[in-house]
């Protein structure tokens, strides 16, 4: 019994070193390459059954540079399927890593904030001046007073040379109820016709200038005369008696 055991220890110790020769013989090769790939813990390769600086994926070797044996294909096991594979081994196979997203495109600037819209052209400005008949002209007449030529110059001259743009002078002429219709449309008209002759001696452009009689038919409110005595009829219908004159421009000069 204890020969067996010393002869099978014997025989353990000659099997080493014969391995141990093999190994050493395949490493001493003349143009060995040995595998450098990992060996995966799936087994789908065949793996060095010996140590080495290189363990791993068992490869083909070179043997003295033979053709079509460059030391670079795996040994695949019978089980291999390509779900095993590795990058050293397939590297076709393996899953690439997705590609890096580009790199991220600066914004680009904020279109121009859009030009300020024109302001509006100002509304044509409209002013009415009531001349008072009573210094423009005599009871009953259409020949300007000297007094009326000077409230026409302060009044209505001044304020045309304030606008910029003059668009209409319109001249409206009107009377008191004294007399008939017919002759006091005819008077008023006269005396509107007088205050635009007077403006166009002062520059204002003729053609910008509209004249209108209304002869008695717009009294002003609240003027109320009963006097029996001419004169004093005369007298009270005075605010009645009047000239109109209405400017209208673009704008005004401040």
């Amino acid at each position: 019994m204890t020969r067996r055991l010393v002869s099978g220890a014997v025989a353990g110790l000659v099997a080493a070193a014969f391995a141990g020769g093999a190994v050493d013989a395949v490493a001493q090769t003349k143009g060995y390459v040995p595998g450098t790939a990992p060996c995966p813990a799936n087994g789908g390769y065949v793996c060095n059954a010996y140590p080495t600086p290189t363990d791993g994926v068992v490869k083909s070797a070179a043997y003295n540079s033979t053709a079509g044996l460059s030391g670079n294909l795996c040994y695949r096991t019978g089980y291999w399927t390509p779900a095993m594979a590795i990058e050293q081994c397939d590297p076709d196979l393996v899953p690439k890593p997705p590609a890096p997203p580009p790199p991220a495109q600066p914004a680009p600037p904020p279109p121009p904030a859009p030009a300020p819209a024109p302001a509006p052209a100002p509304a044509p400005q409209v002013q009415k001046i009531t001349l008072a008949s009573k210094a423009l002209f005599d009871f009953d007449k259409a020949v300007l007073k000297p007094e009326g030529k000077a409230a026409i110059d302060s009044e209505i001259i001044s304020k045309l040379n304030q606008v910029q743009k003059l668009e209409l002078v319109l001249v409206t002429g009107h009377t008191d109820p004294i007399g008939t219709q017919q002759y006091n449309q005819k008077l008023s008209e006269r005396r509107a016709d007088a205050v635009r002759d007077y403006l166009v001696s002062k520059g204002v452009p003729r053609d910008k200038i509209e004249t209108l009689g209304m002869g008695k038919t717009q009294p002003i409110p609240g003027v109320v005369c009963k006097q029996k005595n001419m004169k004093e009829l005369i007298a009270c219908y005075a605010p009645l008696r009047r000239v109109e004159v209405e400017v209208k421009g673009e704008a005004t000069r401040r």
